[in-house]
């Protein structure tokens, strides 16, 4: 345990490890892996370094400062590439760091067109909107958008497109995700006639997990690179491990008796008397206030209930009427303790979320820990 108020420990070998499960569900395609975001929480460098040892042969960023993080790292010899629009400035920024570019219609084109170099080596992957209704050329627009970059002198050499409901997998959507696919399998052929060489990529993790036909010739994982489930499940059922592992201490115990309140509001109060642990983790640590009265953390093996309100920099637990912890104790938010674990899906489940979220809201100031 660090000095710091919370640390969240990376394990880089279970990022190995998930890079490895998702390389094997990919069949014969290759793994990029997505670590914008800071690696969704969890460390862009260190996550990037760990996924391309355990078979990764890309990585997907979504800004180009992210790419230049990255390639400030040492990466230099990796394909990265950059799902996000970009600006005129940002487009310069990128070809000079050889990136390549996801391009959605003709103004994005000509904005990157227009700051490339004459001799430039401007590679760019068409995105198709077979369905996410975000990003993405029109299916009919799609082969006209790659001929004019070709004219351009930009290399075509990637056409993707994003799934919608690969994480639906009971319900009046999940079908959709097999709609998008005929579609964009539809196209592909074309593109591979009119560029040949290129790579064809639609799945994520959850359709790198749910379907081999999504998997084309690259898939782009994140979340269940970092070792939770894509569909909200537990990621043991696919063979992942979860990565982070967020913990503190017991800061101050005191003993409350009946009807004494805790917090902001005083929206708890001691139904008998019990003995209150604080935990100096808040809500500007990432603990969602809306886990307030309802969230649960480990302390001594055991769940304890999160009580009152959770303020900016501190939350409060219940350690019962015979507690033996005091001050000092370890504290698990995220992970394993004994034979207790809580894991960012069910917390995510608890407020109604995604992992993703409950991830990426760890902020800066809870020390990262690369371990493994």
């Amino acid at each position: 345990m660090s000095d710091a108020r919370s640390s969240a420990y990376i394990d880089l070998d279970a990022v190995r490890h998930n890079a490895v499960t998702l390389d094997r569900a990919a069949g014969q395609a290759g793994l990029m892996a997505v670590v914008k975001a800071d690696a969704y929480g969890h460390g862009a460098i260190e996550c990037a370094r760990a996924a391309l040892a355990g078979g990764a042969v890309a990585l997907a960023v979504a800004s180009v400062e992210e790419a230049e993080e990255l390639r400030l790292a040492g990466l230099d010899d990796v394909t990265i590439l950059i799902m996000s629009p970009l600006t005129e400035p940002a487009g310069l920024r990128a070809l000079g760091q050889r990136c390549e570019v996801a391009i959605s219609d003709l103004p994005a084109l000509e904005r990157l067109m227009a700051v490339a170099a004459p001799d430039a080596d401007v590679r760019v992957h068409v995105e198709v909107d077979t369905g996410m209704g975000r990003l993405g050329v029109p299916l009919d627009h799609a082969l006209a958008l790659a001929d004019a970059a070709k004219i351009a002198g930009a290399h075509v050499v990637g056409l993707m497109t994003h799934f919608a409901t690969a994480d639906v997998t009971d319900g009046p959507e999940a079908g959709f995700m097999r709609e998008q696919l005929v579609r964009f399998r539809a196209l592909a052929p074309t593109f591979r006639d009119r560029f040949p060489g290129i790579t064809v990529h639609a799945a994520n993790s959850a359709g790198t997990l749910r379907d081999p036909d999504a998997c084309f010739d690259m898939v782009r994982c994140g979340i269940a690179l970092y070792g939770c489930s894509p569909f909200g499940g537990d990621p043991v059922t696919d063979d992942l491990i979860p990565v982070m592992s967020w913990r503190s201490r017991l800061s101050l115990v005191k003993h409350f008796g009946s009807r004494e309140s805790v917090g902001y509001g005083r929206t708890w109060r001691a139904a008998r008397g019990t003995w209150v642990g604080t935990i100096p983790v808040g809500y500007a640590d990432g603990f969602a206030r809306d886990l307030s009265n309802c969230g649960e953390v480990l302390v001594g093996g055991r769940r304890v209930p999160v009580i009152g309100t959770v303020s900016m920099d501190l939350i409060t637990v219940d350690l019962g009427p015979e507690a033996t912890e005091r001050g000092g104790e370890e504290v698990v938010i995220i992970g394993s303790q004994g034979r207790e674990r809580i894991t960012a899906d069910e917390i995510a489940r608890l407020r109604g979320s995604i992992s993703y979220e409950v991830t990426c809201a760890v902020s800066p100031r809870v020390a990262r820990v690369h371990v493994g």
